[in-house]
């Protein structure tokens, strides 16, 4: 049986020997291992970003997958410290901060058990001493509840309310994209309306002048706000938070 694919996300960057620690590790721990770097160039410490960059990619790798995510601002100091996830019949592997968040609301519920910090383990550097061994018990056909104490809900995860017709920016991505949590169906000929500006609708980017903001659905179902050739972000004034309404509401 071949060893499963393993995918590296993090915000180390790839100049300080972090991310080379880690596939160190996996390549000690599963000779020939496959290690697929899906970024290591997120916005430092952000969760959020991370969990909606994961979900991206989550399900479009194989069935036993396993997808490693370090963003970590809070490493050594959390009461749960790291979080072997299933779903939809891949693994992740990562802190507890809500990185797994968006593939709970998306795939999910998802199977999350804790981790255990070895006695010899690092208190800053998890990723390498906690998680990529964590993942190669996995890739080694460990099962996830053999890794740690089954969890009832991991800590940053969706609730389940009733959706109120009103979306949010959650990431913003290297072209001052607002990509938002509104479904793409609401985006109807009015457009969407954020920080008080009413956004034309559009079917992709180009529909729109240089240096006009348009609304698309993306590449993940949902809205997302851009400038032609521009930051939207910049534009608008805007971050990850911002309210987007359907039409000219606001």
């Amino acid at each position: 049986m071949p060893t499963p694919r393993i995918t590296l996300l993090t915000d180390f960057g790839m100049r300080d020997g972090y991310v080379a620690a880690m596939k160190g590790v996996l390549a000690t721990a599963l000779p020939g291992v496959h290690i697929d770097d899906a970024g290591h160039d997120l916005p430092r410490g952000d969760a959020l970003h991370a969990a909606w960059a994961l979900a991206r990619y989550w399900s479009r790798y194989p069935p036993g997958t396993i997808h490693v995510v370090v963003v970590d601002p809070g490493v050594g100091t959390q009461t749960r410290v790291g979080v072997a996830v299933e779903a939809n019949d891949r693994f992740g592997v990562g802190p507890d901060n809500g990185v797994f968040a968006e593939v709970d609301r998306r795939f999910g519920p998802v199977r999350a058990a804790a981790l255990a910090v070895p006695d010899n383990a690092s208190n800053t550097f998890h990723g390498r001493d906690v998680f990529v061994p964590a993942a190669a018990r996995l890739a080694a056909g460990e099962a996830v509840d053999a890794l740690g104490p089954l969890l009832g809900a991991l800590t940053g995860a969706h609730a389940s309310g009733v959706f109120d017709g009103r979306g949010r920016v959650r990431s913003v991505d290297r072209f001052g994209n607002l990509i938002t949590d509104l479904p793409g169906r609401l985006l109807g000929s009015e457009g969407v309306t954020v920080a008080g500006r009413a956004v034309p609708a559009g079917r992709t980017y180009g529909d729109a002048e240089v240096g006009d903001l348009v609304a698309v659905v993306g590449s993940d179902g949902t809205v997302e706000v851009a400038v032609r050739d521009g930051s939207a972000a910049e534009a608008l004034g805007v971050g990850v938070g911002a309210k987007v309404t359907p039409g000219l509401l606001l």
